[in-house]
């Protein structure tokens, strides 16, 4: 699904280059559920925005689903990005004036899915996430695990080939936090692919392979 080949990414200072991420070999299959970690500043989300397709500006070779990134033009990017990637954030990133329901309906609205579609495939969500009786509400009245069931549905509404998460459960306390890994682990198991972004050793364990990031190396397997 993901080949990475001597992926590199750099920032230009005065002086001189800061490397971000420096020769990133990288394969993820298929149904995977990755992990990715290491040490603030080790290019753990550098590396996420660019498996998004949000950051096209890197050195190498990127493939996903068969398609060269590193060939494509930006509309061309943007239209892999909205049809095979969903997106789990910290922060949630839900819009504050929209309720669940609307909230729910904003990724098919930008893939043009006519409006009686859009009906059925948000009600068929909010009931997969048991949060019908929520539909009406608008962020700010849900618990934060309660809004990051909802990024999480929103994420998933377009079936995407792959779900990017990034620290999805920073700002959960740990009952709220351990729910939402095992709702991961039950997408895993139900064939969705999933790359997480974490600090966190426990979280790291409900995925499949963990990858760590050091200085923008990749530390296992060794650097070559």
């Amino acid at each position: 699904m993901i080949q990475l080949r001597h992926l590199e990414k750099a920032f230009p200072l005065k002086s001189g280059q800061f490397f971000a991420l420096r020769n990133i070999n990288l394969e993820i299959a298929a149904g995977e559920f990755v992990s990715v970690m290491g040490p603030s500043g080790s290019g753990k989300s550098t590396l996420l925005h660019i498996l998004g397709l949000h950051d096209a500006e890197f050195q190498g070779e990127y493939n996903l689903l068969g398609h060269p990134i590193h060939r494509v033009d930006r509309k061309r990017r943007l239209d892999l990005q909205r049809e095979h990637v969903g997106f789990v954030f910290q922060s949630y990133h839900l819009l504050d004036d929209l309720t669940v329901y609307e909230n729910l309906e904003v990724p098919l609205t930008y893939r043009n899915v006519p409006k009686r579609e859009r009906e059925s495939v948000v009600c068929d969500m909010l009931d997969r996430f048991q949060i019908v009786g929520k539909r009406d509400l608008f962020p700010s009245q849900l618990s934060g695990g309660q809004q990051q069931l909802v990024g999480i549905a929103r994420a998933l509404i377009h079936k995407p080939a792959i779900i990017l998460a990034d620290e999805p459960t920073g700002n959960l306390h740990s009952d709220q936090a351990r729910e939402i890994m095992v709702l991961f682990k039950q997408l895993n198991a139900d064939g969705v692919t999933i790359v997480q972004v974490t600090h966190s050793a426990e979280n790291a364990t409900y995925g499949k392979r963990i990858v760590r990031l050091a200085d923008g190396w990749m530390v296992n397997p060794p650097q070559a």
